[in-house]
């Protein structure tokens, strides 16, 4: 118990290391992934703004992001991560390689999530003449939003693995303490600590969104 008590401050300091770079990705995933979901639905065959050529790049570039395995795909972002940031350690080093891989997986949930909506009530905006805009706003959006809440938490969850991935490799965050104390030093006691913490977290995540996908769900 003594151990746990001298290690709380480390222990502080990662959990708001994988809070920083589990928030930044997920800001990123929200506002560049949301869009691309939302395009790949609606230049769907038989939709609004049907475009097969657009479809396809974008479905292309996502699928190609999504085919490379995370911890590939943190290694061959170090340089633009470099470029970037100008260090390819710590949390917002980290929120790169998080940032690219939250937004593909982010934008396929969306995808999913608009599916769902009935096709007549787009049918009838579109004849009573609404914008490609205002269907977006007014109808995609708002019905698709218990599914784009849960495809958060989803992504969130998935982010947090990730972010304890990012440990390995100088990214801080929980992942790191445990690879650097449990590994490392074979101190099994961090180990244990940092793998119920982040069973915690998942937990709390998935119970806060799943109330609020409930909450907004109007069905």
């Amino acid at each position: 118990m003594d151990h746990i008590i001298k290690l709380l401050p480390e222990l502080n300091v990662a959990f708001f290391e994988t809070l920083i770079m589990v928030g930044i990705a997920l800001l990123f995933a929200i506002f560049i992934g949301l869009p691309l979901g939302v395009i790949l639905f609606i230049t769907d065959r038989g939709l609004f703004l049907e475009n097969k050529y657009v479809k396809q790049a974008v479905g292309i570039i996502i699928n190609l992001i999504r085919s490379v395995p995370f911890i590939i795909l943190l290694v061959f972002l170090l340089p633009v991560t470099s470029l970037l940031l100008g260090t390819t350690i710590g949390p917002m080093a980290a929120s790169v390689s998080l940032s690219v891989a939250a937004i593909p997986f982010y934008a396929r949930i969306v995808e999913s999530a608009a599916r769902e909506i009935d096709k007549g009530v787009i049918e009838a905006a579109v004849a009573a003449g609404a914008s490609p805009w205002m269907i977006i706003k007014h109808i995609v959006l708002p019905e698709a939003k218990p599914g784009l809440i849960t495809g958060l938490t989803i992504t969130a969850i998935s982010l947090i693995g990730y972010s304890a991935m990012a440990g390995t490799i100088g990214g801080g965050g929980i992942g790191d303490l445990a690879i650097r104390y449990g590994y490392y030093r074979y101190d099994d006691t961090v180990m244990f600590t940092t793998v119920i913490l982040l069973i915690v977290i998942v937990q709390l995540v998935q119970y806060f969104g799943d109330f609020i996908a409930k909450t907004v769900d109007k069905k």
